[in-house]
């Protein structure tokens, strides 16, 4: 029987959850784009509960074991003498979440020799070798849009976040201030900004969607143009390069895979020929930015603001200088993982495993890797290559 490995992130401190905020929250059967939201022959789990921490085991223990397999269930996936590390041996099957990722490198690939599915439990693979997974005939795949929407409305929070100065005016509030002048001095309304998107696939539509009722101007940048009528709709400004871009742009939103092309992306060297003042917010990918460009640009004025919920490693150091700098607006990649979200990528898991076990082909769009090569949503978003390296560092994060 098969061996499957979930690497999972740390119930709460208080505990696994006994009861919730709310006690249900809405269906979705079908995505903005026509896609059918996952479909597996049945679940597990209530939506709406904790999925996805360890005591949550993406719902999955049940009927894994029902049919005979192992399931190993850990949080512990950093350094030589995890327990990741310490099953990866016999492992066929490895699933893992983008907010905690279980970085498989060619090193980690190579430890596996009866590994054939990496899936992870949402978006983006870069956490994957991909170029190790495709000499090795392994199969990687994600949920796709399982979570664009939930990434795209925690995008426009962002941005207002940082705009309207709500965060330092919040921690007056707890305080127990009433400093308006310090609240409003790096406020700033939305209203007739320039606001671009790098990539506008699912999530940078989709932000691009909800922003336009705040009477912003939109650009985008994207390898994949939108259609003329997609254009007309929201009166989209097409640049042909990030570059061209940004030069025009006061808010600027990252939405696009990280992959050797995107790695380092906003370097200093591009962040010196943005405007004056403008702000950056990243639900993409850390990597895509410089770690230290970012936060001297913060240090000097030539950003207002970087709001962003992804970083590298994953997770970060406690010395990692994103969170010292200023007028950041930084969380801990929770954008995807909303309990709303969790249900439908658990489900979407589910799915996938159904598929893998009864001989049955997974949804292309789900694909990432197939077959030694990119297929489905990876021929679309990725390029080959590796953008794992480094990630060794998130050992020296103890939390």
């Amino acid at each position: 029987m098969t061996k499957i490995i979930c690497v999972l992130y740390d119930d709460p401190i208080d505990g696994y959850p006994k009861s919730y905020a709310r006690d249900a929250i809405p269906e979705i059967k079908v995505y903005p784009d026509g896609q059918s939201a996952p479909t597996p022959k049945s679940i597990d789990f209530i939506p709406g509960q904790m999925l996805g921490s360890v005591s949550g085991e993406l719902g999955l223990r049940r009927y894994l074991e029902s049919l005979g397999h192992t399931l190993v269930v850990t949080s512990d996936k950093d350094g030589e003498n995890s327990r990741l590390d310490q099953e990866l041996h016999d492992a066929e099957i490895v699933i893992s979440q983008p907010f905690w990722p279980a970085y498989l490198t060619a090193e980690r690939i190579a430890k596996a020799p009866k590994l054939k599915l990496a899936l992870t439990a949402g978006i983006g693979s870069d956490h994957v070798d991909l170029q190790a997974a495709m000499a090795n005939n392994i199969t990687v795949a994600e949920i796709t849009y399982c979570n664009s929407i939930s990434v795209a409305e925690h995008v426009v929070m962002m941005i207002l976040s940082l705009v309207r100065n709500y965060i330092p005016s919040y921690q007056w509030v707890v305080k127990g201030g009433w400093n308006i002048a310090d609240c409003v001095a790096r406020s700033y309304d939305l209203e007739g900004m320039e606001v671009g998107t790098v990539a506008a696939g699912r999530i940078g539509l989709a932000v691009l969607r909800r922003l336009k009722p705040f009477d912003v101007k939109l650009h985008y940048t994207d390898r994949h143009r939108q259609p003329s009528d997609v254009e007309q709709e929201l009166n989209l400004i097409w640049h042909p390069d990030v570059e061209s871009m940004v030069r025009v742009c006061d808010v600027v939103t990252i939405n696009c895979p990280l992959h050797p092309e995107t790695e380092h992306m906003f370097d200093d060297a591009l962040l010196a020929k943005m405007k004056r003042g403008a702000y950056i917010i990243n639900t993409a990918r850390g990597k895509i930015c410089d770690r230290d460009a970012i936060a001297r640009a913060l240090e000097s004025g030539q950003l207002s603001g970087y709001a962003g919920d992804v970083w590298f490693p994953q997770p970060a150091p406690k010395d990692h200088p994103w969170r010292s700098m200023p007028h950041h607006g930084m969380t801990p990649h929770i954008a995807g993982t909303s309990l709303s979200a969790q249900a439908r990528y658990a489900a979407g898991v589910r799915e996938v495993l159904e598929c893998w076990f009864e001989g049955r082909p997974i949804r292309n769009e789900y694909l990432v890797v197939n077959a030694g090569k990119l297929a489905g949503v990876g021929a679309h978003s990725y390029s080959e290559g590796n953008a794992t390296g480094g990630s060794e560092e998130a050992a020296k994060f103890k939390p």
